[in-house]
C-alpha cells in the first residue's frame, strides 16, 4: 500500500481549506445577491408608489379645480348674457347639485390625496347650500377626521357654526373652544373668538363681553379687534 507523505497531506489540507473558503464566499455572495434583490424590490415599490401617489394627486387636483369652477359659477336670471366659454346657472340648487356630484366623485376616487380630502369638505358646503343638514354634518365629520390639519380645522369650524344655528349651542361652543386652543393659519384664534362671542351674545352677554375684550387685549391692532369694538357697542346698546 502506497504511503502518503506529510508534504502531500499538507497540500490536501490546504486544498480542502481553500475549497471550504470558496464555498463560503459563494454562499456569502449568494446571500448578498438575495439581499440586493429584496432591496431592489423595495426601492422599486417606493418609487412606484411615489409616482402613483403623485399621479393620483395631480389628477385629483385637476378634477378639484374643475369642481371649484362649478362651485363658483355665477347664478344669473334666465336670458342674462354670459362671457365666452363661461358656464352659468339659473338656480343655486342646480349649481350646487352639479358641484356636489363632482366633489363626491373626487372624494371617492382620490380620498387619500389632499385634493380628495378638500373635495369632501367642499361637498359638505354644497350640502349645506342645498339644505341637506344631515348629509352636510356627515361629510363635515368625515373631513374633520381626514388627517389634514387645515381641512380638519375648517370642517370643525363649519360644524360649530352649524350646531349653533341649529340650537345645539353646547356642541358648537365645545368645538369653538377646541379650535381656540389649537388655532391654525386657515382658522386663526381671533376668528374663532369672534364666532364664539356671537354664540354667547344670544345666550350669555356677559361671557360675550368678556371674550370680545379679550380679543382687543390679545390682538389690539387687528381687524378682529375693530370688529370686537363694534360688537361691544351693540351689546352695551342692548343692555
Amino acid at each position: 500500500m502506497a504511503r502518503i507523505s506529510r508534504k502531500e497531506l499538507k497540500k490536501d489540507e490546504i486544498r480542502e481549506t481553500f475549497s471550504h473558503g470558496a464555498e463560503a464566499v459563494v454562499t456569502h455572495k449568494r446571500g448578498l445577491g438575495e439581499i440586493a434583490s429584496v432591496m431592489a424590490v423595495i426601492v422599486i415599490a417606493i418609487f412606484g408608489w411615489r409616482y402613483y401617489s403623485q399621479r393620483q394627486t395631480s389628477q385629483a387636483a385637476a378634477a378639484l379645480g374643475d369642481a371649484m369652477t362649478t362651485f363658483n359659477d355665477r347664478v344669473v336670471a334666465p336670458g342674462t348674457p354670459s362671457q365666452p366659454g363661461e358656464i352659468t346657472y339659473t338656480s343655486d340648487e342646480n349649481k350646487y347639485q352639479d358641484a356636489s356630484r363632482k366633489f363626491t366623485t373626487i372624494a371617492e376616487s382620490y380620498g387619500r390625496t389632499a385634493p380628495g380630502k378638500e373635495a369632501r369638505y367642499f361637498d359638505a358646503l354644497c350640502q349645506m347650500h342645498l339644505g341637506h343638514v344631515d348629509q352636510a354634518e356627515k361629510e363635515l365629520m368625515s373631513a374633520a377626521s381626514s388627517g389634514n390639519a387645515e381641512i380638519e380645522a375648517l370642517a370643525n369650524f363649519q360644524l360649530a357654526d352649524m350646531y349653533a344655528k341649529l340650537g345645539k349651542q353646547s356642541q358648537g361652543i365645545q368645538l369653538y373652544q377646541q379650535l381656540m386652543a389649537n388655532p391654525t393659519p386657515v382658522v386663526p384664534k381671533p376668528v374663532v373668538m369672534l364666532a364664539l362671542a356671537n354664540v354667547y351674545a344670544q345666550t350669555n352677554p356677559a361671557e360675550a363681553t368678556k371674550l370680545l375684550n379679550q380679543i382687543k387685549t390679545e390682538f389690539p391692532d387687528s381687524s378682529a379687534a375693530e370688529e370686537a369694538s363694534k360688537r361691544l357697542q351693540m351689546i352695551s346698546g342692548q343692555s
